[in-house]
């Protein structure tokens, strides 16, 4: 069995732009001010979510696995 992630949308750095929306419809809303957050923030692991993730402008999204805290996105260096 995978590792649950935890996703997160930092409020500070997104400017709404609906990328995570547009290509992980399921997974992200805008609420009334244009900012993101997951649908969903602790989910089995999704190629969508992940895409979503590096498909965001600013990098406001992060994915960690939920148990550990491990980055899974943006990878550590």
């Amino acid at each position: 069995m995978a590792d649950r992630w935890h996703i997160e949308v930092d409020r500070d750095l997104c400017i709404g732009s609906g990328m995570c929306v547009g290509g992980a419809p399921k997974e992200f809303r805008l609420d009334a001010a244009r900012q993101s957050h997951p649908v969903t923030p602790d989910r089995e692991p999704s190629e969508e979510v992940l895409a979503a993730a590096e498909g965001c402008p600013v990098e406001a999204i992060t994915i960690t696995l939920a148990d550990t805290g491990e980055a899974v996105f943006p990878p550590e260096d």
